[in-house]
């Protein structure tokens, strides 16, 4: 009778969004990782010209919570996806130089909120 409910065991591990079947869909999956971290980036970097603009002497601590006012949990949770699934400086791929510190800080906090 349970004998059933064990037949289709085996083909758990494949299904889900995340189960890919070759290394085409894996490239896919990392180079849609990409594009996410990079859109992330260029909102991060816009709010912080932004910012700039209106206040050039933000602290740094000023500056990550403006971001963080400023952009949407959905942004968020997909930045730290993409970010979690590469690599730190992955990130500073994606943003000017004088933005990497504060960047790569708003992300992690993203990551880890207190």
């Amino acid at each position: 009778m349970s004998q059933t409910s064990y037949d289709n065991h085996g083909q758990v591990g494949a299904m889900g969004d995340n189960a890919r079947s070759d290394n085409n869909s894996f490239v896919q999956q990392q180079s849609e990782q990409k594009q996410t971290l990079a859109d992330a980036a260029k909102e991060i970097q816009k709010l912080l010209k932004q910012l700039e603009e209106t206040n050039p002497t933000a602290t740094e601590a000023e500056k990550i919570a403006h971001v963080n006012d400023e952009t949407t949990p959905s942004l968020k949770r997909r930045a730290v996806g993409a970010l979690q699934a590469g690599t730190e400086s992955a990130i500073e791929e994606f943003l000017d130089n004088p933005y990497v510190n504060v960047g790569k800080a708003i992300v992690k906090g993203w990551i880890k909120p207190e």
